[in-house]
Formats: C-alpha cells, structure tokens, sequence
C-alpha cells in the first residue's frame, strides 16, 4: 500500500512532508547541509551537535506533481510517495538516492532444517529472517557501481569501506582487532561517499545501536538501521571531500589548538607506574640516550588501590613535588582515569556520589554495580550536567598536582561481569533514560566533563585522551585506537585507521606505538615509529607482562633509528602545529588518505599504505615484514625525495630503496615547510627564531605563531608570517602581528643558499 505524499507546510527554514501515514521534516541548515527528521518518540536532543548551526539560506520548495522539490544553491531533495528521498548536486548529478526494492537478507531464503540449526546453536532466528522490534527502523539507499565509502571513525580494515558492514556500539574487545570486527570503541556514524566521482556526506545522528552496510549484503544498496531512535539524519553536500569534511566539523565541530608540547613524543607503558622509581628510571634513560620526549604516562597503577582521584602513598612522594621533579627535566605526567568509582564508604569520591544520587542505577532504583579494576564499581551518570560538573569539579585534583593532561579510558564503559544491561537507567540531561540509549556516548559525555575541568582549574588548553567517543567528541578530546596489538596486521591498519578518524573530525589521534599487547620486535618497533612519524598523537604504550619496547631494550641498530626518527619528529612539529591552525578554520585533519587530496585520481581510491600530511608531505611507509625495497604511488604533480632530493613526476609508481632506517618520504616541489629545532623537549620559552626549508626554488607558505598554552589566541593574541619565494628571491612578511614574541630572526634555506632575516620594528630584512 502506497504511503502518499499528500502536501508540504514551511516554517521558516523547517519543511514539513505531509504524507497520509506519516510526516517527514526537512530543514535546512545551511546550502550545503539539510535534516532529515522524523520523530519516532525519542526527545530529539543532539551530543554531536552544541549550538544554532543553522545560517540563514536562500531556497525554493515546490510542488513538482509527483514529487515535492527542495533546492538551495548547493543541494536538491526530492521526496516522493512511501517516504522516498533523493538528494542531488546542483548540477543534478544524483548523490543520495532511496532504493525503490526490498532489502534481501543474506539468510532471507534460508531452509526450516538450517532454521532448526541455527536456533539450537542460539542464533536470534528473527535476526536472520530480517524481523526486528518494533522500534527499529532502516534506510536503504541505491548504490552506484562506481561508490567508495570513507569516514565511520577508527572501524578495523581499509580506508575504503564498501563491500563491509559495521556496527555503532562502543564495545572494548580484548581480541587482536581484525578486518572482520564490527565495532571498536567509538560510534562515529559520518559516512563519506564518492559516487561516480560526486562527493557527499551523511551523518546520521542517533545514539542507540546501529548498523551500516556498505554493499556487503547486496551490490545494489547500502542501507543504515537503528534498533530504537528518532529518523535523524543530516545530508551534507560540497564541491569536494574537504567542502564535506570542513562542513560536517561545522556541524559537529573541530579539533581546537593542542598545546605544543602535547605534539612531541610520548611515552607509557602499563606498569610503570607501580612506583616513582620506577617512572624516574624510564625518565633517567629517556635523556641519557638522547631520546627526545614530552610526556610520561601513569596508568592504572599510580592511584591507590585503582581509586579514582587518588595517588598511592607507598611508592611515592608527594605527587606534587614528583610531578615538579618530572617538569625540571622537561617530562610533563598525564595520569589516567577511569569511570568506574570503587564501592568503598570510605572513600571521598563514592561518599559523595552516593549522598548526591550520582551514579546510574537499576530500574528498581538502587544504584547499579559491575566490577571494573577497583573490583566492585558503580558508575557516574555522565548524561546530566550536575554530574558532569562535580566529575569536572574532581578533575581539580590532578590539576591542582600539577598534571598536564587527563586520559579518560574504560569509558565505553566497560564492564568485567558482563555487559551493562540495557535497561539500567543513565540520564539524558534532565530526561530518566537507558544504558540502551546512553551507551554510545557515554563516553563523549565523560571527555566533556574532563576537558571542562582542566580548562577551569589549569586556564590552559586541555590535553584529554579518550578511549571511546561518538561524533563531536573532536571538539573536546584526543584519542587513540585502543588496545592495539604488536602484530604487523596492526601498524597496517593504522594508516587507514588515523586517515578515516581524520575525515570523521578526529584530527588528533594516534595508535599505541609499537603494539599495546603481545610482545613487539625489532623490526615491527622500528617500522611503527617510521611509519607513524606525523601521527599527531605520538605515543609508545605496552601492556603489563608483554615485553618492554623501550627502543634501548633492542640495542643497535634500533636504538640509533628510533633516536633518528624522534628527532625528526621534533623537526616537523612547527609544521604539525601550523596544520593544526589550519585544520581548526577547516576542519580537515593533519593526517589524511591521498584520496582526500587527489579524490579524482581513482589509482588512490584504495590506496592504504601511504598518507599525506597537510597536501605537501607524502610518505610511503614500510609495514610489510622483511620488505627492504617498496613501490611508492606519487600522485600529480612533481615529488621530491626528503632523503636525497631526487625529483619524480607524479601520476607514477616507482621503486624505492627502503632499508630498516629509512621511511620513504617525499615533499611537493615548490614548498616551504617550517624547521624545527633539534631539541629534547617543547621549551615553555618562546622561540626567537624560526628556519623554513625550500624545496624547489619557489613557493608559498603561511606560518602561524600564538604563545602555545591558552585561549588568547582566539582573541587575535597570534602572528601569521607569509613566506615567498619567486624564482630563489625570497620575501618574509608579518601579516597579523597580535602575539607580542615575534621572531627576532628568520632563516630560509634554499637548496643551495642561505638568507637570514631580521626584525626591524616588525618588518623582516634579508641581512
């Protein structure tokens, strides 16, 4: 029976579809970005999303006879009979077009004998026949023979995620990750689609459970279904992948400024922090083999018996003059924190949160217990605000220690007596609601409180690192992939990993260096800490009772090249800090997938061991065991090696030597990247100079300057250098003057001279 479509109402921008069963709103946010909405009786609040997003918008909405028309400047919407929806470019190139046909489950056709089968191993029968609840609901879209799929956040596998299907379900699953699983530790449903060579976006903004399909199931569709939840999905179009990506980070956010150091090596390691001897030592030879390095990692040990917010007294000293010794010798401390508070009356946290009625509870109205490292544990209701204030409140404590950064984990949150029932009662805002609901962003909500509390408490910009995340989460917390492997499947899988968490907005991201379980090699140390160069987030972690993967536990070589690359690494960070800059007016990421730079090229659509930084460094990582030569896939343009300075022209594969110190590693001719000094550590002084080396013999490049640690910058208190070089004639000029620290010398290096600049009253001088 046909649900037709029988009128449409406007209010304002927010078109009402009138159907004779049912109602459908479209609104538009800005050209490039329209709301599909239907309530389903869910209170339709978002996480993702923080704030009036909608612009004011020229558009058309007609009555076509058999279709209702929406147009902006950028995006067509047609909606026909049954709820159908088609989305199309401005030029009427087709982007998002409803599947007119049934979905065909894989085991529709199964037989009554394989049902009996299937039901007395304990398979949901109704699952495999495609029966759901009454809650569910599904999207089934037409898929285009020539479609890649992108984005989904850090989901295991390649860069393009057709033919697979995912699920939204935060989950931390102690299993080596592998291609085939279906869900990590964060939802993040943004799915970047090129289809015939159209690009656009869909980010579908439910909290409950859900599955995406990207042609695994048919060739003709892909769809989308949720167990629960309102219809609420967001269309977002552009002119290219990166007009997609700068308009999603609109939408749900964008990574702010890192302080500086938090872009400079880190090391951790479960275990370390049984005793202050112990995280002295690993300091002590940090520096005593030259091996540059920002931060020191507590884990869970630190604390005093996994309570959070403490700090055991019988390893250590005062944590504050610890922390103080650490910072003398150019180590900041981040400690990690758990959700889980012991259940102990006499501890402070859970006294507190019991009297205040803080912690989730059953349905019955006790509060919930599971058990997580504390052993018995309950659990902060992260969905209310009040709660959030008093986590931000204890935050405080780290803070007022001198800490620099928090490390939210177990936060999925995780549970060692079985999954958290899904009837629990967790809070949205002010609503009584459902782990069922909740789940997903748990948490999002957890790195929200924390980020507020360091900002509060330290004035600086925080450093928060989150396990678990859903869409928006960029806005308050870095994060890592997790519980990661020493296994070369895994430094395999960290380029498309890192590449699509940087096209769902997560621009700062990292993996555990090295492998977090099992016990890393030599070579694998080696290869990850080449190949993972200019991941922003740069850390070495290991489980207790794997083996250490300190570079000096190899000896030689591996000690000499993990050094090389550390101090490279320092090298690169201006340039890494300025492409934060950029990325927090774009919201494109640091690191990120040739295909993002070159989405016209279909020799990179696929393309999942090389990465680009910014759209000038490329880098052709070796992560295969033993490889000592490997081909190199140079897009257009002209490519100069780092190492030797040969050039090659682009569109081209080419053979490159690879032995176990060098990652191939090419830069665009004609540009000029900022120089780093060789150092041991970020400084807190500010630089009174700055080096850019040219590659080619002209170029243009712009530099950004602010003092590294707070909000002033937001406030105009930052420089902005231009430098251009025409033909080896060079020119540097201040352009915005608001940081009052500008460089009393600038130093370009062309490849065959050297020109020294200095400030005369703000105008730069060749010398």
């Amino acid at each position: 029976m046909t649900n037709k479509l029988t009128n449409f109402t406007e209010d304002g921008q927010k078109i009402t579809l009138n159907y004779e069963n049912s109602s459908l709103v479209l609104t538009v946010i800005t050209p490039e970005i329209i709301r599909v909405f239907q309530d389903r009786g869910n209170a339709s609040n978002s996480y993702a999303i923080e704030g009036d997003k909608q612009v004011k918008t020229d558009f058309t909405v007609e009555d076509k006879g058999d279709h209702a028309e929406l147009a902006t400047e950028k995006l067509i919407v047609k909606a026909y009979d049954d709820e159908k929806i088609d989305v199309y470019d401005e030029n009427g190139n087709p982007l998002i077009i409803d599947y007119r046909g049934q979905r065909t489950p894989i085991d529709r056709q199964i037989d009554k004998e394989h049902l009996k089968l299937a039901e007395s191993e304990g398979h949901d029968v109704n699952k495999l026949l495609g029966r759901h609840g009454k809650d569910y609901y599904e999207v089934i879209k037409t898929l285009a023979d020539n479609e890649q799929f992108y984005g989904l956040g850090d989901k295991t596998g390649f860069l393009n995620k057709r033919h697979y299907a995912y699920d939204n379900w935060n989950t931390d699953n102690p299993d080596p990750h592998v291609e085939s699983f279906t869900r990590l530790y964060k939802s993040i449903p943004i799915l970047l689609g090129l289809k015939n060579g159209h690009p656009y976006g869909i980010f579908f903004d439910n909290t409950y459970r859900n599955h995406i399909d990207l042609g695994k199931e048919s060739s003709n569709y892909y769809y989308y279904s949720a167990v629960d939840g309102n219809l609420d999905y967001y269309v977002i179009g552009g002119d290219s992948l990166k007009e997609v990506i700068t308009n999603y980070t609109y939408l749900t956010g964008r990574v702010p400024m890192p302080q500086k150091w938090a872009l400079g090596y880190q090391q951790s390691r479960w275990g370390y922090s049984v005793s202050q001897k112990q995280v002295e030592k690993i300091a002590e030879n940090l520096r005593k083999y030259d091996l540059p390095c920002d931060v020191l990692h507590l884990d869970i040990d630190y604390m005093d018996g996994y309570r959070v917010f403490t700090w055991r007294k019988d390893t250590y000293e005062k944590p504050a003059d610890f922390i103080k010794k650490m910072r003398k010798l150019g180590f900041r401390i981040i400690t990690i924190i758990d959700p889980g508070v012991k259940k102990d009356d006499d501890y402070k946290i859970y006294q507190e949160g019991i009297k205040k009625g803080y912690f989730v509870k059953a349905p019955d109205g006790t509060v919930y217990v599971n058990q997580v490292w504390p052993g018995d544990a309950v659990f902060p209701d992260f969905g209310r605000q009040k709660v959030r204030k008093w986590w931000a409140k204890n935050c405080r404590y780290l803070v007022d220690l001198g800490v620099s950064g928090i490390w939210d984990d177990m936060n999925e949150p995780a549970s060692f007596k079985g999954e958290i029932p899904q009837d629990i009662v967790f809070h949205n805002e002010k609503e009584a609601s459902t782990h069922k609901k909740m789940h997903n962003v748990y948490g999002h909500n957890m790195a929200k409180a924390t980020y507020e509390g360091i900002k509060k408490y330290s004035g600086k910009r925080p450093f928060v690192i989150t396990r678990a995340a859903y869409a928006g989460t960029q806005k308050f917390s870095t994060v890592w992939t997790g519980d990661n492997q020493s296994l070369w499947t895994h430094v395999q899988m960290m380029i498309p990993q890192l590449c699509n968490l940087g096209m769902s907005g997560f621009s700062f991201a990292g993996t555990d260096i090295g492998g977090f379980g099992a016990d890393c090699t030599p070579e694998l140390l080696t290869r990850w800490i080449e190949g993972a160069l200019f991941s922003p987030l740069y850390r070495n972690h290991a489980a207790l009772g794997t083996r250490s993967q300190e570079p000096w536990v190899f000896g030689e070589p591996t000690l000499s090249i993990y050094r090389k690359y550390l101090k490279l690494r320092y090298r690169f960070v201006p340039y890494l800090y300025d492409e934060f800059y950029r990325e927090s007016k774009t919201g494109l990421p640091v690191m990120r997938p040739l295909v993002l730079n070159y989405e016209n090229d279909p020799q990179v659509h696929n393309l999942n061991d090389e990465y680009m930084v910014g759209t000038d460094i490329l880098t052709a990582p070796v992560v295969q065991q033993g490889q000592t030569k490997r081909a190199v896939y140079l897009p257009e343009g002209e490519w100069i090696d780092f190492w030797n300075g040969s050039e090659y022209a682009g569109k081209n594969t080419i053979l490159v030597d690879a032995p176990i110190d060098k990652l191939p590693l090419f830069i665009k001719k004609n540009t000029i990247l900022p120089w780093g000094k060789e150092v041991s550590h970020i400084s807190d002084e500010p630089d009174k100079t700055m080096t850019f080396k040219v590659f080619g013999n002209s170029g243009k490049y712009t530099h950004y300057q602010d003092d590294d640690v707070d909000f002033k910058y937001q406030d105009g208190e930052y420089n902005l250098y231009d430098i251009e070089v025409v033909d080896n004639q060079v020119t540097v000029k201040l352009t915005h003057h608001g940081y009052a620290h500008e460089y009393q010398q600038i130093v370009v290096e062309l490849p065959d001279q050297q020109i020294i600049f200095e400030n005369h009253d703000g105008k730069y001088v060749a010398e």
